[in-house]
């Protein structure tokens, strides 16, 4: 079941809600992106997401486009969400929660949640034998 979580970068600037289900999963890759930013994401549909302020504080992060790739604050260099298309394996448009961007998220709901391991730097995006370095 869906449930609206409030999120937001450092310095406040950038604030969000998103109605995302923790009991569909969520994911933690060993891509670059993903690695050095130790994002562990869940991945909703646009309409699931709303920017509530901050769109002038957003910057995109190396590589990104302007309707794809990670946004963070250019004030506090916080990661927020990351807008994805991957058709492939994702049935269209997307977007990644850094979920610990979210202000309200109970601790033991992450905790209960399923994660999925993933081979993002091969580019394969199969599941990862090893990962507790994740």
């Amino acid at each position: 079941m869906s449930k609206t979580y409030r999120g937001s970068c450092h310095c406040g600037k950038i604030r969000f809600e998103a109605d995302i289900d923790l009991s569909h999963g969520t994911t933690k890759c060993n891509c670059t992106f993903c690695w050095k930013s130790r994002l562990w994401g869940a991945h909703i549909r646009p309409d699931a997401f709303r920017l509530l302020a901050g769109d002038d504080a957003l910057a995109s992060s190396p590589g990104s486009t302007k309707t794809t790739g990670g946004r963070r604050c250019a004030a506090c260099g916080i990661f927020c969400f990351f807008l994805g298309e991957a058709s492939e394996w994702n049935d269209g448009d997307y977007v990644s929660i850094n979920l610990a961007a979210l202000d309200d998220l109970d601790p033991g709901e992450l905790v209960a949640a399923p994660v999925s391991y993933l081979d993002g730097r091969a580019d394969t995006w199969a599941p990862l034998e090893e990962h507790r370095h994740l």
